[in-house]
């Protein structure tokens, strides 16, 4: 059985990389920006899955393991703060998250002054 030469698979792993940022750069809803982290963070994985193929050690495997165990909490956390900035503003843009965080601040520190 051919197999795919490494340079190949870190090419697509970059190029994965690179679509993922991106992504997180020019994106405003916040559930495309959890997406692109998600992408990113499977690059990542994907390089340590051809770099350990390239030594042949299962250090890249373990990585990838402990890289999708961080993934699912971040999109756990994420999505429930997503889900808890939406029930609140109806709202997925992430200049409205900002926004809303100026006024919470600005209120706080008007209560701080009374």
């Amino acid at each position: 059985m051919a197999s795919v030469p490494y340079e190949w698979g870190l090419l697509l792993a970059g190029v994965l990389f690179a679509i993922g940022t991106v992504g997180l750069i020019t994106r405003r809803n916040l559930l495309l920006v959890l997406l692109c982290v998600e992408v990113m963070l499977n690059a990542a994985g994907l390089a340590f899955i051809v770099a350990g193929s390239r030594w042949a050690q299962a250090d890249g495997q373990v990585m990838f393991i402990f890289l999708l165990s961080m993934a699912a909490a971040e999109v756990a956390v994420g999505l429930a703060l997503l889900l808890l900035h939406f029930g609140r503003t109806h709202n997925l843009d992430a200049d409205a998250l900002r926004a809303s965080e100026r006024t919470t601040s600005t209120a706080a520190q008007a209560a701080d002054d009374d």
